[in-house]
């Protein structure tokens, strides 16, 4: 039943029913997708050394994704069990990223969003804690002033933990047990020592876990030295052994850490994006595997691909093309197109958490 006097665009979606909500919490139904991910924007305030919108801004398009274009997402959301609000660009700049979680909500989805948290105040930490959301990621690039601003230009390392501060005060006034709070951490080999100072920064600031990434793809060679790349050995060593210290840190103080290096000996391994099951729909409304597939800048037209655009076509009619099937059987089999096929999110690799 849709709910009477609330926002026009929200009423024109029905939640699932009663029978439906029954048979996906105690059946244990699994919907077919397990994450759409949005770019609600492209847009943003940070000039990160490492981030393509940086390498080219000359050439980067940035722009909003329309809610209308967003509502044609609804058969696709309804078929996934998450949806992230996010992309290469700062979500909580859109002025309908709440409509766009809200929707998302009522379609039976979890839902999650990653912020630089330049823009996070008061309010918004309110708006985070009613919307239903259920993970916040901060972006960090070091677990010090020094580390992160020198990658992560424009970001202010004490502003992003007050942002933190302040949704967690918001979160425990609310007694929102709901809302989990997070780190998205990208390592640069040349701040590697800081990640060991990521379990203590997370304690103190009651940060639930902390997801620690590598830098996968350069938009620029000058940035491989920053990279941990499939067959470095040497690197691969040294990151592995400050890695697998931070986590022991990290589940002696009772916190989740989970990591992932590529190996030594370069072997085809499954893609970590899980692009047999998640969908990436850019700003433009175009519909890609992953967002590493969809970035927006000319200089890299050659590594896009898109199968489909809304409102156009139907969401679920590009994700059910031939084309895409077979792209993702391709990708599955190990005999990928010629841009994933150097892609280091598809090597083997070495993870470790807890």
């Amino acid at each position: 039943m849709k709910p009477k006097g609330g926002d026009p665009f929200l009423d024109r979606f029905a939640a699932p029913g009663l029978g439906e909500t029954l048979k996906e919490a105690l059946l244990g139904f699994r919907r077919p997708l397990a994450c759409v991910q949005v770019e609600v924007t492209s847009r943003c305030p940070g000039r990160c050394r490492y981030c393509p919108r940086t390498v080219l801004r000359d050439a980067w398009r940035g722009g909003d994704l329309d809610r209308e274009t967003f509502g044609r997402l609804w058969p696709l959301l309804r078929r996934s069990q998450r949806v992230h609000l996010q992309g290469w660009g700062e979500p909580l700049l859109h002025p309908e990223f709440f409509t766009f979680a809200a929707l998302a909500r009522r379609a039976g989805c979890q839902v999650s969003t990653t912020t630089c948290g330049l823009h996070l105040d008061g309010n918004l930490a309110r708006r985070i804690v009613e919307s239903g959301i259920d993970v916040v990621a901060f972006s960090l690039a070091g677990s010090d002033a020094a580390a992160h601003e020198a990658a992560r230009c424009g970001v202010d390392f004490e502003r992003v933990l007050a942002a933190v501060e302040t949704l967690q005060a918001e979160r425990r006034k609310r007694q929102a047990v709901h809302l989990e709070i997070h780190f998205a951490y990208l390592l640069l080999y040349s701040a590697l020592d800081s990640v060991a100072g990521l379990p203590a920064l997370m304690e103190r600031l009651g940060v639930h876990a902390a997801v620690v990434s590598t830098l996968d793809f350069l938009p620029d060679a000058s940035l491989a030295a920053e990279a941990i790349r499939p067959g470095e050995e040497e690197k691969i060593a040294r990151a592995a052994d400050v890695l697998s210290r931070a986590a022991a840190s990290a589940r002696a103080r009772g916190l989740a850490f989970d990591y992932a290096l590529p190996v030594c000996e370069i072997r085809s391994a499954p893609c970590r994006e899980r692009v047999d099951r998640t969908v990436f729909v850019a700003a433009d409304g175009t519909l890609s595997p992953c967002v590493y597939r969809n970035i927006p800048a000319d200089a890299l037209a050659e590594r896009r691909l898109v199968f489909g655009k809304i409102p156009a076509e139907e969401p679920v009619a590009i994700w059910e093309k031939e084309s895409f099937r077979r792209f993702r059987e391709r990708l599955a089999a190990g005999d990928p197109d010629p841009v994933c096929r150097i892609c280091p999110k598809r090597f083997g690799n070495a993870s470790g958490g807890g």
